[in-house]
């Protein structure tokens, strides 16, 4: 079969987009999230201390820890897996601190983002970023 130069520009310009693909529904996915657990609310930056690594050598188990004082709830996301919620967290009056640590799979590089709801209705955010590389060379 002969290709012209135009099919070549058309199939390479139909890779390209399907290569974005998959970064528009994790970017979806993510805002989905993160409506669900603010219900609409400002968020604001700061107030939050998230704690993770800055380079992972295994990406199955990537130890985060957070803390927001005066939080009623806490959600952890990672924004570059399919599923972005990690784990929520929930405060109760008798929580001695608000602060919580897990270990969670990250599919690669990524940012954290850890939202916090606060007594007043405030939402609260930090972040990280985790570099995951593969067998601990850097890559």
């Amino acid at each position: 079969m002969n290709y012209t130069r135009r099919d070549t520009l058309v199939m390479g310009a139909g890779v390209a987009i399907a290569a974005m693909m998959p970064f528009q529904v994790f970017a979806e996915a993510m805002d989905d999230a993160v409506a669900a657990f603010t219900g609409g609310a400002d968020i604001t930056d700061g107030g939050v201390t998230l704690t993770a690594p800055e380079i992972a050598e295994n990406g199955n188990t990537v130890p985060i820890s957070v803390e927001a004082e005066g939080a009623v709830e806490i959600a952890i996301l990672a924004s570059g897996n399919p599923n972005p919620g990690v784990i929520e967290f929930s405060f109760g009056a008798l929580s001695g601190a608000s602060s919580a640590s897990t270990r969670c799979r990250l599919a690669g590089t990524q940012e954290v983002v850890a939202l916090a709801k606060m007594a007043d209705g405030s939402i609260k955010r930090g972040t990280a970023e985790v570099k995951v590389t593969i067998g601990g060379c850097g890559g």
